[in-house]
C-alpha cells in the first residue's frame, strides 16, 4: 500500500510541474505577445513597459485590460491612412481650375460650365485638345496658338481692301431638255 502511495505522489508531483510549466509558458506568451502588439501599435515605450507590466502581473485579466485600452490601429495602419489621405489632397490640388474664373473644371472639359470661356481648342491641323501652355500639339507638331488671350477685332467692312468684282462668263445658251410625260398606271380587275 505504501508503495501506491508513493507511486501516487510520485505521478502526482509529474502532473503538477508539467501543469506549471504550462501554465508558466503560457504566460510568458502573453508577455511576449503583448510586447510585440503593442510594439506594432505605439512607438511610446513607457505604453509597452506599462502594457507588459500589466499583463505579467494580472495574467489573462490584465490581458483582457489591455485589448480594452489599446490603440485600435496598428502604426503600418496608421502610416497607410496618412497616405491616403496625402493623395486624396495631392488629387484636390490638382484638379484644374478655369484660367478665367478660378472655378475648378474637369481635365476633359473644352468649355468652362461657368463662364464660358474657352479651356482647350482643337489643334488647327489635327483636331486633338491642346492645353493652354502647349506650344505644339503633341500628335502633329502644328504650332498652337494662344487662345486665352482676348481675340482681335473682326475688320470692319471700310477696313477691308476694295478690288473689282470679277465678270461672270458670258452665258451659253442651252437647248432645253425635252419633258417626260409619266401617266399613271391602271389596274385591271380581273373578273373570275
Amino acid at each position: 500500500m505504501e508503495q501506491l502511495f508513493n507511486l501516487l505522489g510520485v505521478g502526482l508531483s509529474w502532473a503538477v510541474a508539467i501543469l506549471g510549466g504550462l501554465i508558466a509558458a503560457f504566460w510568458i506568451g502573453l508577455i511576449i505577445w503583448t510586447w510585440r502588439d503593442i510594439r506594432l501599435r505605439s512607438s511610446d515605450i513607457f505604453a509597452a513597459l506599462l502594457a507588459v507590466l500589466l499583463v505579467a502581473v494580472f495574467n489573462v485579466l490584465g490581458l483582457l485590460i489591455y485589448i480594452l485600452v489599446r490603440p485600435k490601429q496598428t502604426l503600418a495602419e496608421q502610416y497607410d491612412r496618412a497616405l491616403e489621405e496625402e493623395i486624396l489632397l495631392r488629387e484636390l490640388e490638382q484638379a484644374p481650375d478655369c484660367w478665367n474664373c478660378g472655378r475648378p473644371v474637369q481635365p476633359d472639359w473644352r468649355f468652362c460650365p461657368y463662364c464660358e470661356a474657352e479651356l482647350k481648342h482643337p489643334c488647327p491641323q489635327c483636331g486633338y485638345l491642346l492645353e493652354p501652355e502647349w506650344k505644339r500639339c503633341p500628335h502633329c507638331g502644328a504650332p498652337a496658338t494662344d487662345f486665352t488671350q482676348a481675340p482681335a477685332a473682326a475688320p470692319s467692312l471700310a477696313d477691308l481692301p476694295t478690288r473689282p468684282l470679277p465678270t461672270p462668263p458670258p452665258s451659253v445658251p442651252t437647248e432645253p431638255q425635252p419633258t417626260l410625260k409619266i401617266e399613271p398606271r391602271r389596274h385591271e380587275e380581273s373578273n373570275q
